[in-house]
């Protein structure tokens, strides 16, 4: 299964997601524009850790936006490549889905914190 969501197809299809969407930077103030370069150059090493399970995402950057009523809501900014991940597309997959990738995945999303 972490084959198929690693594949080169699904990459490609996350990477042009993130790129689409744009977004502002995470904690690594890399912007989105940066990302395709960095994934060629980082591709082999991050596939390697999303196959062995040993992924770990950067902490979320925090950002306050004003509310109407005078209050902020805190809002948690991944780093591009943490939203390049391609297990994001996991639900694609939903039929093949094994109990132990969501399992990765809680645990992939409950490691951000705000800094």
């Amino acid at each position: 299964m972490m084959e198929r969501i690693v594949s080169r197809e699904n990459t490609l299809r996350a990477l042009k997601r993130v790129e689409k969407n744009k977004g502002s930077h995470g904690v690594d103030q890399m912007p989105v524009q940066n990302l395709r370069a960095h994934m060629v150059e980082n591709w082999n090493d991050l596939k390697s850790s999303l196959l062995s399970g040993t992924y770990i995402p950067s902490p979320v950057r925090r950002v306050e936006i004003p509310k109407p009523d005078g209050g902020v809501r805190k809002l948690g900014i991944p780093t591009v490549t943490d939203r390049f991940h391609p297990t994001s597309d996991y639900p694609s997959f939903n039929s093949d889905v094994r109990p132990d990738i969501l399992t990765v995945q809680l645990r992939i999303s409950t490691r951000k914190t705000c800094t």
